[in-house]
């Protein structure tokens, strides 16, 4: 064994004992937590704007923009070596929850 290799720990221990599992799992609880915060943050700016298009009378949903927002971000997801059929869904998930926030927001306003 070469002397950058690192031997595998054994499977039966308990995974808190690995110090390189326990590095990715820091690191992915980082990105989660960012993750979050950079989704309320995304939601507390789409209210706003499900707040205007009620005032302003404009639909909740904006097909044109949505494909061009999905495309758009194919494209990036591709570039980043993203699966872009997953990025897709996680958009069409964030997109339908915004629209569901901004059909609320319109029917208060009635």
């Amino acid at each position: 064994m070469s002397s950058q290799t690192q031997p595998l720990p054994d499977p039966s221990s308990d995974a808190s004992d690995d110090p390189a599992l326990a590095a990715f799992r820091k690191s992915i609880d980082n990105i989660d937590a960012a993750l979050i915060h950079i989704l309320a943050e995304r939601f507390r700016i789409t209210q706003a704007v499900g707040e205007y298009k009620a005032r302003a009378s404009l639909p909740p949903a904006d097909p044109q923009r949505e494909q061009r927002q999905i495309t758009r971000l194919r494209k990036l997801s591709e570039e980043a070596e993203l699966d872009p059929e997953f990025s897709e869904k996680f958009l069409r998930f964030i997109i339908d929850e915004v629209i569901h926030h901004h059909e609320q927001a319109q029917s208060r306003s009635d």
